[in-house]
This record gives C-alpha cells, structure tokens and sequence, in this order.
C-alpha cells in the first residue's frame, strides 16, 4: 500500500468502485469512525453534464458509465479548491429528470475529503488532487441487485430499464473503466463497504495525518 505520510491540514481520499459495489456505505462507516463534522462526501455523481444541454436529449442513449458524461475538470477545479480551504458551490443533479437543478449546495472544506465515484480513479485530473486512493470491490451480482434496488426504489425506475441499462452501458462501462482503474489504487477493499477491518487501518493512517480522534465503534 503505497501511502504519502506527510502531515497536511486536508487530506484527500479517493473511494472507486463499480455501481452498487458499497462505497456509500464504507464512506459512511469512515465518517463515523473519523467523526462526521471533519468529514465532507465529494460526490463526482454531481457532475454530470446537464441532459438538457446535450446534443442527445433521450436519457435512454445517453452512456452515464462513460467519463465523457460527466463534467470531471470542472469537478476537479471544485476539489482544487477545497483543498486550498476554499468552499464551492457544487451543482446539484437531478436523477430523475436528468437534469442540474437551479439549487447548488455549498461545501466546506473539512480536514478529510471523501471523493467518491465510479470513475474517481480512472481520472488522472482528480487522482492528481488525492492523497490515499482506495478501489471498494463487490462481486458482480451483488452490484447488480444493490443497483436495482436503488434504482427502482429511490429513482423511480422500472426493473426493464435498469436491466437494460446494465447490459448496455453499466457492465461494459465497468469493464472498459471502472475495473481497470484499480491499477491506481493504493487499496483495494474486498467485500463491499462492510469490510470494517480497511475502515479501521484508513481511518488510523487519517487521525494521524490530519490529527483527529477516532470516534468509539
């Protein structure tokens, strides 16, 4: 595991992983263990180029597993910034509509800055801003189920769209740039975002880079 010891106020930890894989889930068992007001969740998701801007308006044709569906150096210019002790503006996207919303949503820079996204690691734009690189691993069809069900109960979608979406897009956009970004990664975390083991050695090697307490399990 290849980790840069320096001391530094903010410090930037990348979380990849295939959709469904659990890398919401080990962030949020990172944040508790590390204490959620010095933690911010980065979320690439929110920059998805707006549909409505988009020379292809129908959500079906549009590949959202490719990294040219998303607004990535915009994104790391925001991360750039962060980590200066600057706050952003962050857009928000609407899932549903495929769509940017009017709102944004200000973030503050916080000792630990979660980036968390699929394609995180397969952008050499944001890698350059981290300081520890972590890919969060799932077998296929735990990934796949975890999606449905997100999909169809928070995002409203039918079990034949996401079922097409995974063939057409999701396992080939997986296989072209998501697994191949694990070469990146300084650790690769077996069995989804309940490996409490990987949350405990990330979380010691982050108290004592940023010099913070570990919050009791």
């Amino acid at each position: 595991m290849k980790i840069d010891s320096r001391p530094t106020r903010y410090i930037v930890i990348g979380i990849a992983g295939g959709s469904g894989s659990g890398k919401t889930t080990f962030c949020r068992n990172l944040s508790t263990r590390l204490g959620e007001g010095n933690v911010l969740l980065f979320q690439h998701d929110a920059y998805y180029h707006d549909l409505a801007c988009m020379p292809e308006p129908d959500p079906a044709r549009i590949n959202y597993d490719h990294p040219d569906s998303l607004e990535t150096v915009f994104c790391a210019g925001q991360l750039s910034s962060l980590r200066m002790g600057r706050s952003v503006a962050q857009p928000v996207y609407d899932f549903s509509t495929h769509q940017r919303t009017t709102q944004t949503r200000l973030l503050e820079p916080r000792p630990v800055i979660l980036v968390e996204g699929i394609l995180v690691l397969a952008e050499a734009a944001l890698r350059e801003h981290m300081d520890l690189k972590v890919f969060v691993d799932a077998d296929a069809d735990v990934r796949i189920l975890r999606r449905m069900e997100r999909d169809i109960c928070e995002r409203g979608r039918t079990l034949a769209s996401v079922r097409d979406q995974y063939y057409h897009t999701v396992r080939p956009g997986y296989e072209q740039f998501v697994a191949p970004s694990r070469q990146h990664a300084d650790l690769i975390v077996p069995d989804g975002g309940e490996n409490h083991i990987a949350v405990e050695v990330i979380a010691a090697y982050v108290a004592g880079a940023v010099s913070i307490d570990i919050q009791a399990g």
